[in-house]
Order: structure tokens, then sequence, then C-alpha cells
């Protein structure tokens, strides 16, 4: 009990004796005090004594699919930031090849009586994928915001980038470079997004059928490169992709294949994450709004937090198109 107490304490950054009042229940602690101490038992594993069971921490946690991506560390900050403005203290898990999964992380969030949830690239974001952890947490009642597209029967309140237009905007400047082989890497055939990304294109491209113009990848730079290789062996000269991460393996195929960047080809990437300004050439890109969707997402889950009820309904924030040096006009046909 003495360790329990010394290590809630040195979490909370209160005296022992404090933390001692507030789990026995006596007065003379302030509300953000006792906040602070239950919330470091929660965090450190410990259970609330039964009297205090009841109430939920303000502990709020945010699932990530990884870190190497810069979009979700940015996306992290902000919800982090936003979250402890209102009083609450964020609990990042992020998955690795190998760790702890999504459910086991849902699981863990749910021990520690956790206030509510946001999810970024989840597994709710596959189709094909299993979805049960998410139906135990509407089996609870508990708040849960996802961002960016998912499946629709899970019904939480979605924030996310439009993708429809971002291949708008995408299409019409490789087409205003005078490209006319237009192709895309995109993520698995179950992804969300990608198949957002896909019926856009179909529709302004005019494409029946994908077949030669798509290729799909793990959203993984070697994985593109293979992808877009098979894309410029068939002629492909502007190549549209579903991440940053795709974009920079594209970039690395046209070089294994003896040719330049955007001279004979050009790539678009999508997300706008750190150091693209940095790549070689500067990629351009099509910018997620992160601030403002993450600052929604958390608008959105304290909401439900706080008692009121939200629709589960999908948010739509329009990206934005930031030209640097990875396209250029199409090359001249010869011959």
């Amino acid at each position: 009990m003495t360790k329990r107490l010394s290590e809630v304490a040195r979490k909370a950054g209160v005296s022992e004796a404090t933390v001692s009042r507030v789990l026995n229940g006596r007065g003379g602690v302030s509300d953000a005090t006792r906040t602070a101490v239950l919330t470091a038992l929660d965090v450190l594993g410990y259970e609330r004594p039964t009297k205090l069971r009841g109430e939920r921490a303000r502990l709020v946690g945010l699932v990530l699919p990884e870190l190497q991506n810069p979009i979700f560390p940015a996306l992290a900050e902000v919800v982090t930031g936003s979250l402890a403005q209102r009083g609450f203290t964020p609990a990042l898990c992020a998955r690795t090849i190998g760790g702890v999964s999504e459910a086991d992380y849902v699981e863990m969030l749910l021990e520690h009586q956790v206030s509510g949830v946001i999810f970024a690239g989840g597994s709710y974001a596959l189709a094909d994928a299993t979805h049960e952890h998410y139906r135990r947490l509407i089996d609870r009642g508990l708040p849960v915001v996802l961002v960016n597209a998912g499946v629709d029967e899970l019904g939480f309140p979605r924030v996310s980038t439009d993708d429809a237009v971002a291949v708008e905007q995408a299409y019409g400047h490789l087409r205003s470079l005078g490209h006319e082989r237009i192709g895309m890497v995109l993520g698995p055939e179950d992804h969300v997004p990608s198949r957002r990304k896909l019926a856009a294109m179909q529709r302004i491209a005019g494409w029946s059928e994908p077949g030669e113009w798509v290729e799909r990848s793990s959203f993984s730079m070697e994985g593109a490169r293979v992808a877009a290789t098979k894309l410029v062996n068939r002629g492909i000269t502007g190549i549209v992709c579903a991440s940053d991460v795709l974009a920079l393996g594209a970039i690395r195929a046209v070089r294994r294949l003896d040719r330049a960047v955007p001279a004979d080809v050009s790539v678009v990437g999508f997300d706008d994450s750190a150091f693209m300004t940095c790549t070689d050439p500067p990629l351009t890109t099509v910018r997620q709004p992160i601030e403002t969707m993450g600052q929604a997402a958390v608008d959105l889950l304290v909401t439900q937090i706080e008692g009121a009820g939200v629709l589960g309904d999908e948010l739509l924030f329009e990206p934005e198109l930031v030209v640097r040096g990875s396209t250029g006009p199409a090359r001249a046909a010869t011959g």
C-alpha cells in the first residue's frame, strides 16, 4: 500500500497524504488535484477504491496504426494538445508490427475506465478486417470518434478528408500539365479511403474498369515501388498516390527504371506530412487539414463525454493541393 501511495503521489505531483485523502474520500482536496490523483491511479493500472469506481477517469485514448508515417505524430500533437486544454489526459496507443494489437489496446483502455477514444487509421478503415472490438465500445456506450473514412455500419461520428476532392485536385493538376496517361497507387482493396479515391477517379477520368491504370500496395515505400514500377512500364506518365509514403516509393521506382521525376513521370502524394518539402524533388501533394480535423475530433468526443447527443455522421473537410517539384509538364510525344 505504501509503495502504491508513493507511486501515485509521484505521478500526480502531490504528497502521499493528499493521495490518501482522495482514496479515502476525505475533504480538503481541490477538484483539480482529486482528478490528477484518480488519473494517476488509472494510468498506473491500480484499481480505484470501490466507492470511486463509478466515476470515469478524465483519460482519453488516442489509438494510431504507427508513428513512422509523419502524418500520425502530427495528428497526435494536435489531439493531445487539444485534449489537455479541455482538462483531459491523453493516452497514446501506437501499434507496432508484432506488438500490441488495436483490440488489445481497446481492452487496456476499458480497464482504465477511459472517458472516450479517438481512432485514426484503424481496422475500421478496412472493410474485411474484424470490427468486434469496436462493438465492445458500442455496448459500453463509450464515446468514440474516427478520423478518416471507415465502414458505415459502426455508426461512430467521423472526421474525414474529402477523398473525392483530393483526387479531383490531383487529377486536374496533372491534366493541366498535359498528362493523359494517369494512374494510381492505392492501398489494399478493402481500404475504404482508397475505395473512395478510386471511385472518384473512375468518375472524373471516365474509366469503366481500373485495369491497367491502378496498382495496389501496402502503405510502405517498398510496396509502392513495386506497384509504381508496373505502372511506369505500362507508359503511365502521372501517378496519383494514396499517401506521401506511397509517393516516395513511386519516385524511387521511377529512378530505378533510369527515368526522372518530373521530367519523365510526375508524382502526386496525399497527406503533406512533415519533411515533404525536403525530399528530392520536393513532393507535390494534397494536404489533409490535420489541425482542423484533430480539433474537430476532440470537439465531437468531448461533446459526447459531456452527455450531449452527437449524430453518427461524417464531417468532410476539404484538402488543398500543394504544388512542388515532383510534377511537371508531360514530355511531348515523339515519332
